[in-house]
Protein backbone atom coordinates (compact mmCIF):
# COMPACT_ATOMS: atom_id res chain seq x y z
CA UNK A 1 0.00 0.00 0.00
CA UNK A 2 1.42 3.41 -0.74
CA UNK A 3 1.79 6.15 1.89
CA UNK A 4 -1.22 8.11 0.19
CA UNK A 5 -3.34 4.45 0.30
CA UNK A 6 -1.99 4.26 3.92
CA UNK A 7 -3.22 8.00 5.11
CA UNK A 8 -6.71 7.11 3.48
CA UNK A 9 -6.87 3.19 4.98
CA UNK A 10 -5.80 4.47 8.59
CA UNK A 11 -8.28 7.95 8.51
CA UNK A 12 -10.97 5.22 7.85
CA UNK A 13 -10.49 3.59 10.88
CA UNK A 14 -11.17 6.71 12.54
CA UNK A 15 -14.57 7.80 10.83
CA UNK A 16 -14.84 3.91 11.67
CA UNK A 17 -14.71 4.82 15.39
CA UNK A 18 -16.22 8.25 15.36
CA UNK A 19 -19.37 6.62 12.91
CA UNK A 20 -19.80 3.57 15.83
CA UNK A 21 -19.81 6.85 19.04
CA UNK A 22 -22.48 8.98 16.90
CA UNK A 23 -24.64 5.94 16.79
CA UNK A 24 -24.49 3.89 20.20
CA UNK A 25 -23.31 6.86 22.20
CA UNK A 26 -23.95 10.55 20.12
CA UNK A 27 -24.65 12.57 23.48
CA UNK A 28 -21.18 11.59 24.99
CA UNK A 29 -19.14 12.72 22.12
CA UNK A 30 -21.25 16.25 21.85
CA UNK A 31 -21.25 17.05 25.16
CA UNK A 32 -17.14 16.43 25.69
CA UNK A 33 -17.09 18.99 22.58
CA UNK A 34 -19.51 21.51 24.04
CA UNK A 35 -22.15 20.63 21.08
CA UNK A 36 -26.11 20.45 22.19
CA UNK A 37 -27.13 16.96 23.44
CA UNK A 38 -29.62 15.38 21.20
CA UNK A 39 -32.40 12.37 21.54
CA UNK A 40 -33.56 12.88 18.02
CA UNK A 41 -32.53 10.03 15.36
CA UNK A 42 -30.45 12.55 12.92
CA UNK A 43 -27.21 11.95 14.48
CA UNK A 44 -26.86 8.29 14.84
CA UNK A 45 -28.40 8.61 10.97
CA UNK A 46 -25.46 10.32 10.56
CA UNK A 47 -23.37 7.85 12.47
CA UNK A 48 -24.34 5.24 10.54
CA UNK A 49 -23.42 7.45 6.92
CA UNK A 50 -19.75 8.16 8.62
CA UNK A 51 -19.05 4.25 9.54
CA UNK A 52 -20.33 3.37 5.87
CA UNK A 53 -17.94 6.37 4.58
CA UNK A 54 -15.07 4.49 6.70
CA UNK A 55 -15.73 1.23 5.08
CA UNK A 56 -15.19 2.56 2.11
CA UNK A 57 -11.90 3.88 3.22
CA UNK A 58 -10.34 0.86 4.79
CA UNK A 59 -11.75 -1.64 2.11
CA UNK A 60 -10.56 1.22 -1.00
CA UNK A 61 -7.39 2.39 0.43
CA UNK A 62 -5.35 -0.98 -0.09
CA UNK A 63 -6.24 -0.65 -3.73
CA UNK A 64 -4.07 2.75 -4.20
CA UNK A 65 -6.78 4.20 -6.49
CA UNK A 66 -5.44 7.26 -7.39
CA UNK A 67 -8.78 8.60 -8.49
CA UNK A 68 -10.42 7.67 -5.41
CA UNK A 69 -7.71 9.20 -2.93
CA UNK A 70 -6.99 12.92 -4.93
CA UNK A 71 -11.75 12.55 -4.29
CA UNK A 72 -11.05 11.98 -0.52
CA UNK A 73 -8.49 14.94 -0.57
CA UNK A 74 -11.44 17.54 -1.87
CA UNK A 75 -13.76 15.88 -0.45
CA UNK A 76 -12.07 15.96 3.64
CA UNK A 77 -10.85 19.62 3.04
CA UNK A 78 -14.36 20.47 2.27
CA UNK A 79 -15.46 19.10 5.33
CA UNK A 80 -13.55 21.96 6.69
CA UNK A 81 -14.76 24.80 4.79
CA UNK A 82 -18.57 23.81 5.24
CA UNK A 83 -18.02 23.15 9.17
CA UNK A 84 -16.67 26.93 8.70
CA UNK A 85 -19.24 28.65 7.05
CA UNK A 86 -21.94 26.40 9.47
CA UNK A 87 -20.34 27.92 12.19
CA UNK A 88 -20.05 31.47 10.91
CA UNK A 89 -23.78 31.71 9.75
CA UNK A 90 -24.93 30.46 13.48
CA UNK A 91 -26.08 26.98 12.56
CA UNK A 92 -23.52 25.10 14.94
CA UNK A 93 -20.98 25.94 17.48
CA UNK A 94 -17.44 26.98 16.68
CA UNK A 95 -16.51 23.70 18.26
CA UNK A 96 -17.55 21.50 15.38
CA UNK A 97 -14.91 23.14 13.25
CA UNK A 98 -12.18 20.79 15.03
CA UNK A 99 -13.85 17.66 13.55
CA UNK A 100 -13.04 19.72 10.04
CA UNK A 101 -9.45 20.44 11.08
CA UNK A 102 -9.17 16.79 11.88
CA UNK A 103 -10.15 16.21 8.18
CA UNK A 104 -8.41 18.86 6.74
CA UNK A 105 -4.94 17.47 8.55
CA UNK A 106 -6.19 14.01 7.30
CA UNK A 107 -6.45 15.41 3.36
CA UNK A 108 -3.24 17.24 3.89
CA UNK A 109 -1.61 13.65 4.34
CA UNK A 110 -3.10 12.18 1.67
CA UNK A 111 -2.41 15.18 -0.56
CA UNK A 112 1.65 15.16 0.60
CA UNK A 113 1.69 11.58 0.14
CA UNK A 114 0.26 11.70 -3.35
CA UNK A 115 3.04 14.12 -4.14
CA UNK A 116 5.69 12.48 -3.04
CA UNK A 117 4.64 9.09 -4.94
Amino acid sequence: MTLAGKSVYYFGFYLLGLGLILTAVPNLLLSTFQLPETNEVWIRVVGVIVFNIGLYYVFMAPQNNTTFLMLSVFTRAAILLWFIVFAVIGWAPYTLVLFGLVDAAGAVWTYTSLKKS
